[in-house]
């Protein structure tokens, strides 16, 4: 056997919250590149441009608290109505909305994957162990749970399935939905049974590992203090050489 030297929880916030601004701000660069090629700004100014149009015509303002909206008297409700009727019933109006719904799920999408495979993959293929830049600096690095080095592939499905897919994407996707899609207390609830797995997984698992190690069957170790194995053969090379040692010899 060998000892598993798991990195503290204080070492990984640490270098999660470091990684996390790092994915942010790339994200967010990566967005606004997407945004150019797709022509974002062209598709919101013309769905703006059709409200305008409405607004102006009924002499009121989309953009309204619900607060202020109850407020209203009953001439101005009745040209609220008649505006959100005319307007629904627009085609040209509909087009635009469902263009720049779907232009922001691109952007969002495309933006958060790009980051993750460039910081959360590339990077560790350079840097080797699984490190990222926040992984680096303080110190610690992923491997299998049976002491072997992670391959490409683990660290693949690591950070495509376990960290962007679950952990990131499906509760933007549900808040997304939430927005646009009136999804209500089903997205406030499945964002409350994904929050609850990781805690309950960081908290009872053996390796106290999150959703992304648990599907990639890795564990955060200490780097300075944990040997990792290149492969089996070396695994076992390594254990025989510690049974057989005798210090008193």
């Amino acid at each position: 056997m060998f000892d598993l030297q798991k990195a503290s929880f204080l070492k990984r916030a640490s270098a999660f919250l470091f990684d996390g601004i790092l994915i942010g701000v790339l994200a967010v660069g990566f967005g606004f590149l997407l945004s150019l090629l797709l022509n974002y700004d062209g598709s919101y100014a013309r769905l703006s441009g059709l409200y305008d149009k409405y607004e102006q015509k009924y002499r009121i303002s989309f953009d309204i608290a619900d607060g202020d909206y109850a407020a209203l008297d009953e001439e101005t409700l009745e040209r609220y109505e008649k505006a959100y009727s005319e307007l629904n019933a627009d085609g040209e109006a509909n087009a635009a909305f469902s263009m720049v719904v779907y232009l922001s799920l691109i952007i969002i999408t495309f933006g958060v994957l790009l980051a993750y495979m460039a910081l959360e993959f590339v990077v560790p293929l350079f840097l080797k162990n699984g490190q990222t830049l926040g992984k680096k600096i303080f110190g610690i690095a992923v491997m299998r749970t049976d002491g072997i080095r992670i391959s490409p592939l683990i660290l693949l499905i690591r950070t495509l399935l376990g960290k962007y897919t679950i952990e990131t994407m499906t509760p933007i996707l549900v808040v997304f939905l939430t927005v646009f899609a009136g999804l209500g207390y089903i997205g406030l609830v499945a964002l409350a049974g994904l929050a609850l797995l990781q805690i309950l997984l960081m908290a009872f698992t053996k390796t106290n590992s999150a959703i992304h190690d648990v599907l990639a069957r890795t564990v955060v170790v200490d780097l300075a203090s944990q040997m990792i194995f290149d492969d089996e053969q070396h695994k076992r090379q390594k254990l025989e050489e510690y049974a057989s040692y005798n210090p008193y010899g």
